[in-house]
C-alpha cells in the first residue's frame, strides 16, 4: 500500500498560500457586500434574498467540482491544480468589474459570477490536503487553511478601515475605497493560487488507478450521477454533521448580513439613510471583523493540539459555544471598543469552524471519492444559507421587528442548538 511521504511544515504552508487569496475574496463576500447593496438602496428584509447567489453557486459549483477533480489527471497541471487556478481567474476578473456596479441588480449579478470562481477555486483546496497528506498530518493541514482564512479575512476586512481613510469620495455610484479593496482582492486572489501551484507536486496516480481512470465511460450528466450515488453511500457521521451546520452556517449568514448594520445602531445611533455616518459604522465594523480573524489564525494551530488531545468533537462544540457568547454580547455593546472583546469568541469559533470538523469525517470517506465527498460537505453549508436567504428576510421583518441587532442575538442561540448537536457526533475514530 502507497505510504504519503510526511511533508515539512513549509511544504504544506506554501501547498495552502492559495486559501489566502481565496479567503480575502470572501472576507469582502462578507464584510463589503452588504454595505454595497446598502449604498445601492437595499431595504433590510431584501438583503437576505440579494446573497442567495452564494449558497446557490456553492451548492452546484462545489460537487460537480469535486467529482470532476476526483476523475482528473493532468501530468502537466495535475488533479486539484487546474481547478484552482480556474477558479482564481474567473474570481480576480469579477473583482475588478465589482466597483463599477451602477445598480442593485448588477452588483447581485456580479456576486453571483464571483461566488462560482471562489467555490471553483475552494473546493479542490480541501481535497488537496486528504490527497496529499498522511494521517498525522491532515490535522495540520486543515488548521493550516484556518489560518490562512484568518490572515485573507483581516486583510480584507482592515481594508475596509483603512481604505476609507485613503481614498476619499465616491466613483460613479460607490465610494472610492471600494475600488482599492476590491482591486487588491483580484491581485491577491491570483497571486496566491500561482504561488501554491509552482511549489506543490500532486501525488501522481498509480498505474491501476490510472487505467481505471481512462477505462471510465465520460457524459456530461457522470459529475450528477456521481454526486447521488456518494450521497446514497454516505457515512453516518456525515449525516451527523449535516445538522450541526444546519444551525451553524443559518447563524453565521444572520450575522455576516447584518453586523454593520447592528454596530451603525448600537454604537453610531444610526442607520445607511446617513451615508456619512454609515460608512464610519461599516469602518468599524471591517476592523472588527478583521480582528475575529487575528484570533482565527493565532489559535488555529493550538485547536489541532487540543483535537487530539480531548477529541474534534469536544473542542468544535466549546469553539462554538464561545462564538454564541460572543454573538448574545454583541447586539448590546455601545462602547465601539468593548465589541472587540465579543468578536473574539467568534474568531475562535471560526478557527474550529474551518478546520475541525473535517477532521471528524476523514476517516470515514474513502480516498477514491474525496473530492466528491468534500464537495458535499459544502452542500451541507450552503443549503442552510439557501434556507436563510430565502426565510430570514420574514423572520427578520415579521418576528424580530426588522431590528438586525435582534438577528445578530437570533445567531447566538443557534449556535447553542449546533453545539449540543456537536456532542452527538460519532465517527469511526469516535473523534479521538
Amino acid at each position: 500500500m502507497f505510504k504519503k511521504p510526511t511533508l515539512s511544515f513549509w511544504q504544506i504552508l506554501n501547498m495552502n498560500v492559495g486559501f489566502f487569496g481565496i479567503q480575502y475574496s470572501f472576507g469582502l463576500q462578507q464584510s463589503a457586500v452588504t454595505p454595497i447593496y446598502d449604498f445601492l438602496g437595499a431595504s433590510p428584509d431584501q438583503i437576505p434574498l440579494l446573497h442567495l447567489a452564494g449558497p446557490v453557486t456553492g451548492l452546484l459549483v462545489q460537487p460537480i467540482v469535486g467529482a470532476l477533480s476526483d476523475k482528473t489527471w493532468s501530468p502537466t497541471f495535475g488533479r486539484r491544480k487546474p481547478y484552482f487556478l480556474i477558479g482564481a481567474i474567473l474570481c480576480s476578473l469579477t473583482l475588478l468589474a465589482f466597483p463599477f456596479s451602477s445598480s442593485l441588480w448588477m452588483a447581485a449579478g456580479l456576486l453571483w459570477i464571483l461566488d462560482a470562481g471562489n467555490n471553483t477555486a475552494m473546493e479542490p483546496y480541501r481535497a488537496l490536503i486528504a490527497d496529499k497528506l498522511n494521517d498525522e498530518q491532515q490535522p495540520l493541514g486543515f488548521q493550516m487553511q484556518s489560518f490562512f482564512t484568518g490572515l485573507g479575512q483581516v486583510l480584507a476586512n482592515v481594508s475596509l478601515f483603512i481604505f476609507p481613510l485613503l481614498f476619499v469620495g465616491t466613483t460613479g455610484s460607490l465610494p472610492t475605497w471600494v475600488y482599492a479593496s476590491f482591486f487588491l482582492g483580484a491581485i491577491c486572489s491570483i497571486g496566491t493560487v500561482l504561488w501554491s501551484m509552482k511549489k506543490t507536486k500532486e501525488i501522481p496516480p498509480t498505474p491501476e488507478e490510472l487505467a481505471k481512470l481512462k477505462s471510465e465511460k465520460r457524459s456530461v450528466l457522470g459529475p450528477l450521477v456521481e454526486i447521488f450515488s456518494a450521497i446514497a453511500d454516505m457515512p453516518k457521521v456525515m449525516w451527523q454533521l449535516a445538522l450541526v451546520y444546519l444551525f451553524q452556517w443559518y447563524a453565521l449568514f444572520c450575522y455576516w448580513q447584518n453586523s454593520s448594520k447592528s454596530v451603525a445602531l448600537s454604537v453610531f445611533k444610526t442607520t445607511p439613510a446617513n451615508k456619512e455616518l454609515y460608512s464610519e459604522a461599516v469602518s468599524w465594523t471591517g476592523l472588527v471583523n478583521g480582528w475575529y480573524n487575528i484570533v482565527t489564525f493565532l489559535v488555529a494551530f493550538a485547536l489541532v493540539g487540543f483535537a487530539k488531545k480531548y477529541s474534534a468533537k469536544k473542542v468544535h462544540a466549546f469553539c462554538l459555544i464561545i462564538a454564541a457568547i460572543g454573538f448574545l454580547a454583541f447586539p448590546n455593546i455601545e462602547n465601539k471598543n468593548i465589541l472587540f472583546f465579543a468578536i473574539s469568541g467568534f474568531g475562535i469559533g471560526w478557527a474550529s469552524m474551518m478546520g475541525i470538523p473535517y477532521l471528524m469525517i476523514v476517516s470515514d470517506i474513502p480516498k477514491e471519492r474525496y473530492g466528491v465527498y468534500m464537495g458535499i460537505i459544502n452542500m451541507m453549508i450552503v443549503v442552510p444559507m439557501i434556507l436563510q436567504t430565502l426565510s430570514f428576510g420574514y423572520i427578520l421583518k415579521n418576528f424580530l421587528n426588522n431590528d438586525p441587532r435582534n438577528a445578530i442575538t437570533f445567531a447566538g442561540i443557534l449556535l447553542v442548538i449546533s453545539a449540543v448537536c456537536t456532542l452527538f457526533i460519532k465517527s469511526k475514530k469516535s473523534t479521538e
